[in-house]
């Protein structure tokens, strides 16, 4: 799921705990609204994490050079 999924639950999680009335027997809509906010806030920070982890840079090695040493003598 990426960044934009996650934010997509965010919003659909907030329509449904706050600017929504409904009242239904089986399913209360207020908590499932509430979940649905909290699995997309944990979804942003591990898109976060991993995202931070891709683009730590690392520094190339460097390769050791050895003289020639038939030059020398």
């Amino acid at each position: 799921m990426g960044l934009g999924g996650c934010i997509l639950l965010i919003g659909g999680g907030a329509i449904l705990a706050f600017a929504t009335n409904w009242k239904m027997d089986t399913v209360n809509v207020d908590l499932v609204g509430w979940i649905m906010m909290l699995v997309g806030l944990v979804g942003v920070f591990v898109y976060m994490s991993i995202a931070r982890r891709r683009r730590m840079v690392v520094p190339p090695s460097t390769t050791v050079v050895q003289d020639d040493e038939r030059r020398y003598h």
